[in-house]
């Protein structure tokens, strides 16, 4: 039939909006566990951070919803040009977000560990409510700029990078300097922990921008300073 080929095209095109569109929300997902997991760090909410790893659960049902809806679409068309560069990238973005998703669930899985009243230094707590900010501004940029297919939003995604790296150097530091007694130092070990695991937060909303990038100019390159730290 002579409009059978168009018909399956146009299958195929919606098919893979309603992929995208569910990667995407799963941003918004694992925003939601970033902010409920950064309120159970700050009042030491064990029941709070017990729900964010039971939510894992959802994020991973999301990749394996469409990493599975992905392949199946490769087998039966093969996509050209643009829709093969959309296929390719949405494969690493609904990893990336998973990944996001597995750091939510490692702080959430270090809160209990420093038990009902632990020895907090506020400084350092301060500076990771606002790397939390900055993580959680630079997924929600990620989203916006593939789905407005914006490269140069997507590039931005590198200035915030930098203040999350800046922040992760320095609880660094004052964790070392915190003092001789064991309970706040265990703490302080744990908080670099939690650093660490935003810092990748962070980290993975940069290579989301990197997909962006790809599917607007066809060509995959690093952003400068993305996954480092920035040159003294």
């Amino acid at each position: 039939m002579p409009g059978k080929p168009h018909r399956t095209r146009i299958q195929f095109q919606e098919e893979l909006a309603e992929l995208e569109s569910r990667a995407l929300g799963t941003i918004d997902v694992v925003v939601g566990q970033l902010d409920r997991v950064m309120e159970a760090l700050r009042h030491q909410d064990v029941e709070l951070a017990s729900f964010v790893i039971a939510d894992d659960d959802r994020v991973d049902g999301r990749y394996l919803e469409v990493h599975q809806g992905i392949l199946s679409l490769l087998a039966l068309q093969a996509p050209v040009a643009g829709d093969l560069r959309l296929v390719a990238a949405l494969l690493h973005v609904i990893k990336h977000v998973e990944r996001m998703g597995d750091q939510c669930v490692n702080i959430a899985k270090l809160i209990p560990l420093a038990g009902n009243e632990p020895p907090v230094r506020e400084e350092i707590l301060e500076k990771l409510m606002v790397m939390g900010q900055f993580a959680r501004s630079e997924a929600l940029q990620s989203k916006a700029s593939f789905e407005s297919r914006d490269a140069e939003l997507a590039r931005d995604l590198v200035r915030q990078d930098r203040e999350i790296n800046r922040l992760n150097r320095e609880i660094f530091q004052l964790a070392l300097a915190i003092g001789d007694d064991p309970d706040t130092r265990e703490w302080a070990m744990h908080m670099i922990l939690v650093a660490r695991a935003l810092e990748r937060v962070g980290d993975n909303a940069v290579d989301i921008g990197e997909q962006t990038a790809f599917v607007v100019t066809g060509l995959f390159r690093e952003f400068s300073d993305s996954s480092h730290p920035a040159a003294p």
